[in-house]
């Protein structure tokens, strides 16, 4: 490929906040001159967008395929959280990403997962302790800690989680946030132990009171949880404390946009360009020290070339000089990779998921579109045959955790808000240990769906009695080692049975993933029972 060449433009310049008509020479992939000169071209040179925090596992994708598909909106660069595979395989997983992402001519920028498993109240296929964080923090491969989701830990002076933290800062790397609605004396404890970033507000105020304590925040909008409409308005006051983030995002959704799509609809909310685009990359290049090109000389020519500055979309993508996109096509090709995995569960069988009625109200998970938080209540249940059962008329369905590492009587719990009327779905990508999760009308639905992805080793699966779709995800049950673009095809397919049932949600897969996750409140389920956030333990099903 060649990264030597010469091109002019309406040069965007970030780092000095200004805009002039000049030629930039690339040699080597290398920026070896900038001059300031009058050209004919109107179009416009800017610095690439940067993922400020991601997992890329949540693509469904391995590194090398969603660089394909999100090189191609204006992306050079993540800041990339390898918690979900790390979850499952260790180690051994964070070096799969990294491996990987080194195939291809994208820059990927992987943290150390800090908390693996998320919780004790989990059954994960690893662990991750101080040890192995200061292993991973000696790496020139590793930038930063990720999110410090054990917040209570922190708050608490945990001995575990201050060794991980203490690990960081030897090494003078940047340690991630998540903190959703920590405050008050707990958020400041949390913050002063030197934690620098947060992508979980949801709510301006909380937002503002972590800027105030110091901390960037990070605005995110992805499959699942879309803050960027609570979180816009920081830009016209605080546009140097953020950042932009997708945190987690679908195949079939990367495939339509990325970064860009933020960018775009800040700029059209008319916000200041140059902030919006400082968001898009030079505040997580600066925050996270990251080598990725700003358009100055000596750096790599890593950039985008885009018609229309105020609607930009990516025309080209160079990364250190080579075109990896045009005009909405990759020129990254596909590679074949290796498949690890961890997958101990048996097929399920109907006493399984028998609930025995005990002549009391149950708690129900109320879950959120566009949201990971959820709130409960207590119902009346459906019984039959004397057992609990989905009741479809009050859109309250029967919700199943099933661990994936050694075979054990599954967890069963009552969510509202899926809105299924037939059909079950069931997924192995489920935060943050990723268990099986599914969610259905009957028994007899979830069984088959849940079968179903058994059968394939992980993935996710949609399912009813005259139709089924499943993607298999042999990497970790997380990942696809196929095609991007016919994953994403795949994935769509899944999520239109998914609404086909009868889900109004805007991400099923995406929202059933969360709805395992035990460090966002209020009640979830993990594959050892109903757990209370904000208690921080198990409950039981029913009022007591």
């Amino acid at each position: 490929m060649n990264n030597s060449f010469t091109i002019g433009g309406q040069i965007v310049d970030l780092v000095n906040s200004r805009i002039f008509s000049g030629v930039v020479v690339v040699e080597n992939g290398k920026i070896s001159k900038i001059e300031e000169k009058a050209v004919g071209n109107t179009r416009y040179i800017m610095p690439g967008f940067v993922d400020a925090h991601v997992h890329i596992e949540s693509s469904m994708l391995v590194p090398s395929e969603f660089a394909r598909l999100a090189s191609c909106h204006g992306t050079v660069a993540t800041v990339s959280d390898p918690h979900e595979i790390a979850n499952v395989l260790g180690k051994e997983g964070v070096r799969y990403m990294i491996d990987n992402g080194k195939k291809v001519p994208f820059k990927f920028f992987f943290g150390a997962p800090s908390c693996v498993p998320a919780t004790a109240f989990e059954t994960a296929g690893a662990s991750l302790n101080a040890s192995d964080i200061e292993e991973l923090m000696a790496s020139d491969d590793i930038y930063y800690l990720s999110e410090m989701m054990n917040y209570p830990g922190v708050i608490f002076d945990d001995r575990e989680v201050m060794e991980k933290i203490a690990s960081a800062k030897r090494y003078g790397k940047p340690i991630d946030g998540h903190a959703p609605a920590v405050t008050g004396p707990d958020l400041q404890k949390y913050v002063s132990a030197g934690i620098t970033t947060d992508h979980e507000c949801f709510r301006l105020e909380g937002a503002l009171e972590k800027i105030g304590l110091g901390m960037k925040i990070l605005v995110r909008e992805g499959s699942a949880a879309k803050n960027f409409d609570a979180l816009i308005p920081l830009m016209a006051t605080h546009p140097d404390k953020l950042m932009f983030c997708s945190d987690d995002k679908h195949p079939d959704e990367l495939d339509d946009g990325h970064i860009d799509v933020l960018v775009r609809k800040a700029i059209a909310l008319g916000y200041n360009v140059l902030d919006v685009l400082k968001a898009a990359s030079l505040n997580a290049v600066k925050h996270y020290k990251l080598n990725v090109g700003m358009l100055q000389l000596g750096d790599d020519a890593d950039f985008i070339v885009v018609d229309d500055l105020h609607s930009p979309v990516a025309r080209q993508t160079y990364i250190r000089g080579v075109l990896v996109a045009e005009n909405g096509v990759s020129n990254i090709k596909y590679k074949e990779t290796e498949t690890p995995n961890r997958f101990e569960a048996h097929f399920l069988y109907a006493d399984d998921l028998f609930v025995p009625d005990e002549g009391k109200r149950i708690k129900v998970i109320e879950c959120f579109d566009g949201q990971l938080i959820t709130k409960s209540f207590f119902a009346e249940p459906k019984v039959e045959n004397g057992g609990i059962v989905s009741d479809v008329e009050r859109d309250i369905l029967k919700l199943v955790v099933v661990n994936r590492y050694k075979p054990t009587k599954p967890a069963v719990a009552f969510i509202k808000n899926f809105g299924l009327q037939r059909g079950a779905l069931a997924s192995s990508v489920a935060h943050d240990s990723h268990n099986i999760v599914a969610v259905g009308v009957t028994d007899n639905d979830i069984l088959h769906a849940v079968n179903l992805l058994i059968e394939h080793g992980g993935g996710v699966t949609a399912y009813c009695n005259t139709e089924m779709v499943a993607v298999p995800l042999p990497v970790a049950g997380l990942m696809s080692n196929e095609d991007g673009y016919e994953v994403a095809a795949a994935y769509q397919n899944a999520d239109a049975l998914a609404k086909r049932l009868g889900s109004k949600l805007f991400a099923p897969f995406m929202t059933l993933s969360f709805m395992a996750l035990l460090v966002i409140p209020e009640l979830k389920l993990s594959d050892k029972g109903l757990f209370d956030v904000k208690q921080f333990g198990f409950i039981s099903v029913f009022k007591e």
